[in-house]
């Protein structure tokens, strides 16, 4: 009797043992793959001159390229207002062993050339990066960097608000004295559209209403906002105070014609987002960033505010119009 009792006391225990064992066992696979993804998550560090967060397109252009973030990537995004910040931002993604580090920017891309041979670079900078010594040449970068331009196009912003404004003659464009990447636009280009630059100093990026006065006390008719990767999150309020001031100006992405500014024209980012993000991709399934050649930027768009031109009082000759990518009326 007691033997029969102990028999029906053990019987339920060994089967829920053994049904958690056929549990486990139908797991395991789901554990390993999971413990495997956990394995495969490479970082992609970030770095920018700018507080700006990672944009939701570059996400989702790796996300389409089959690099999700949680599964297989980690993006680490680090960025300072502040360019003498930057090479301690770039040791900090060296630590980190991160995959491939993005540069966004001349200053960052240079900090995080110095700080690291060994770890793949992909930058996105204005102007040419074999003159400001980031790679040998364009074709066959060599080392470990690779990239996109977006090349230098405040001559074509300056060839695009004479246009727009025929009558313009005096153009004030904003400097920093503490940064030589903010100079002054080129003076060749300037001249034989009949235009006269007037550099005009910046004292801060958060405050250009000094600015918009200082150039009408110099008699600027006109403003141009050069690129420039610390103004990004503050173009809109930068357009904001040109539309405040009266100033008819030029900026380089819609967010300063959509803030008030006249006219916007620079490169269309999804272009730039898609072709770094194919560059990381290849990068991580093995490229070599060496022998991948440093893209260029093909296409921009041009955005005119006819709200604010007839604030302004101005006319905006009809060739130029049909030029536009967006007309905010």
């Amino acid at each position: 009797m007691s033997f029969s009792r102990r028999t029906l006391v053990s019987e339920p225990m060994d089967r829920r043992t053994f049904i958690g064992r056929i549990a486990l066992f139908a797991l395991a696979p789901a554990l390993a793959g999971h413990a495997q993804d956990t394995a495969r998550i490479r970082r992609i560090g970030f770095l920018r001159e700018n507080l700006d967060p990672v944009s939701p397109g570059f996400v989702q252009a790796l996300r389409d390229l089959g690099w999700v973030e949680g599964r297989n990537i980690r993006i680490e995004t680090r960025g300072s207002d502040l360019p003498e910040q930057l090479p301690d931002l770039a040791a900090d993604l060296v630590q980190q062993e991160c995959a491939v580090i993005v540069a966004s920017g001349s200053l960052a891309a240079r900090a995080v050339k110095q700080a690291t041979a060994r770890i793949p670079i992909v930058f996105a900078v204005g102007g040419d990066p074999v003159a400001r010594g980031l790679v040998d040449n364009m074709p066959r970068p060599g080392g470990n960097l690779t990239g996109f331009t977006l090349g230098i196009y405040d001559e074509k912003q300056l060839d695009i608000l004479k246009s727009a404004l025929p009558p313009v003659s005096r153009v004030a464009y904003p400097t920093i004295a503490s940064d030589s990447q903010f100079s002054s636009v080129k003076l060749d280009v300037a001249k034989p559209l009949g235009v006269e630059i007037l550099p005009i100093g910046v004292k801060t990026l958060d405050d250009f209403a000094p600015f918009f006065k200082a150039a009408r006390l110099e008699g600027a008719e006109a403003a141009l906002i050069p690129d420039f990767p610390r103004l990004n999150p503050r173009l809109k309020r930068i357009g904001m105070e040109a539309s405040q001031h009266g100033m008819p100006a030029i900026g380089y992405r819609r967010d300063f014609a959509e803030g008030g500014g006249l006219l916007s024209y620079g490169p269309l980012l999804s272009e730039s987002t898609l072709r770094l993000a194919l560059q990381i991709d290849k990068i991580l399934r093995g490229a070599h960033p060496g022998d991948l050649p440093v893209e260029r930027q093909t296409r921009f768009e041009l955005v005119i505010n006819l709200r604010e031109a007839k604030a302004l009082g101005v006319s905006i000759p009809r060739l130029v119009r049909l030029r536009a990518d967006e007309l905010i009326q």
